[in-house]
């Protein structure tokens, strides 16, 4: 995708040096562009604990360089030693995103066939890009089913806008490029379909007023910032054509774990007869669980993320403030899971579906068991 008009991946290889890792610091945004190099395991897996990367495909692609780096620097007397472990270190890093784990055990598969170590890191190298640029063709191949959702709902507003709801950020900044919520938005705007997206701040990290209002703006998509507790007020007053929302973790029934406050715009939708629409790549899906909210686990982050708020100050520095009493104690879950029978669509790599374990293995007939 775009940024100042150049076009960017969120993670790639430096064409200079193959043994380095290159990633945009989605911290610094939207205030500042900056790439970071990431040279072993563990600078990858700084990068998805401090959300230097963030969203369910880019966890898993930078899982996979991660692996990847990994095998490089893996001693060859204990190099498969070294490369589970190393897969156990990133799988632990953050719990909810399916994806994360899936990339790493697709990575150490990837590597069996290998009869020697040299051979096994030209394996590495390869199923990590592999992976990077699967991630890219599966959202564009949301982009297009999404896309004729976008047109149904445009013949019903003949030379009207289509307004969209969005909650956090599954956009291309979450992904290797384009996204998945964001996915069909870009089609259908390519499509010369009128969309304006309602971009809600997601509270406590704020990914939709710093990372996908700026990712819209640099495609010069209409939206507009909302507080995250505008979105039921819309719906009332017919402002909201579609909610459509990315995924962390999908189960085979077609529960959704999503950011903390999808389960609630997912109850507004529902109560004022708007489609809530999940986009997800097929490596979220989890065929091992049926119950989300049993047992789908939801990661607690440092309750600092709500009692403080960072922003740029008037002298153009960015700064954290805190909002409320010095001990006020606060809890910080990352994720909701929305039962599937909120959920109007999922849309995935290999068409759209109801979110219900017969629909769903309609497309996955490889996961019947």
């Amino acid at each position: 995708m775009k940024v100042n008009g150049q076009d960017y991946r969120t993670i790639w290889l430096n064409p200079l040096d193959e043994r380095t890792v290159q990633v945009i610091d989605q911290t610094a945004l939207p205030h500042r562009f900056a790439v970071v190099d990431l040279h072993t395991m563990e600078d990858a897996r700084q990068a998805i604990a401090a959300m230097t990367v963030r969203g369910a495909g880019l966890i898993g692609a930078c899982a996979a360089f991660g692996m990847y780096l990994a095998a490089l620097e893996a001693p060859d007397s204990h190099f498969m030693q070294h490369l589970n472990t190393a897969g156990e270190t990133l799988k632990g890093t953050r719990p909810t995103a399916a994806n994360l784990a899936w990339a790493v055990e697709r990575m150490l598969g990837a590597m069996v066939p290998a009869v020697e170590v040299a051979h096994a890191r030209v394996l590495a190298k390869r199923e990590a890009l592999a992976i990077a640029d699967q991630d890219v063709e599966h959202c564009r191949r949301i982009g297009q089913y999404g896309l004729h959702l976008m047109r149904d709902i445009a013949q019903g507003k003949p030379g009207q806008t289509i307004n969209i709801l969005t909650h956090c950020n599954a956009g291309w900044l979450a992904f290797v490029d384009i996204g998945s919520a964001t996915a069909p938005i870009y089609a259908a705007h390519q499509a010369g379909i009128a969309v304006h997206v309602w971009v809600d701040e997601t509270r406590p990290r704020n990914q939709g007023a710093s990372l996908t209002a700026w990712e819209l703006g640099q495609h010069g998509i209409a939206h507009t910032l909302i507080a995250d507790n505008a979105g039921g007020h819309l719906m009332q007053h017919g402002l909201v054509d579609l909610v459509i929302t990315g995924a962390d973790r999908v189960t085979r029934c077609g529960d959704v774990a999503n950011k903390i406050g999808t389960y609630l715009k997912a109850l507004a939708a529902r109560d004022n007869g708007i489609p809530m629409v999940v986009a997800l790549p097929s490596s979220t899906f989890d065929f091992n669980l049926r119950d989300g909210v049993a047992h789908i686990p939801i990661e607690e982050r440092d309750g600092a993320e709500v009692r403080y708020i960072s922003g740029l100050n008037s002298h153009g520095c960015v700064e954290a403030v805190r909002i409320c009493p010095p001990k006020t104690p606060a809890r910080n879950w990352g994720f909701d899971v929305t039962p599937s029978r909120l959920i109007t669509k999922l849309i995935c790599e290999r068409g759209v579906c109801d979110a219900n374990e017969a629909a769903i293995l309609s497309l996955f007939p490889e996961h019947y068991r």
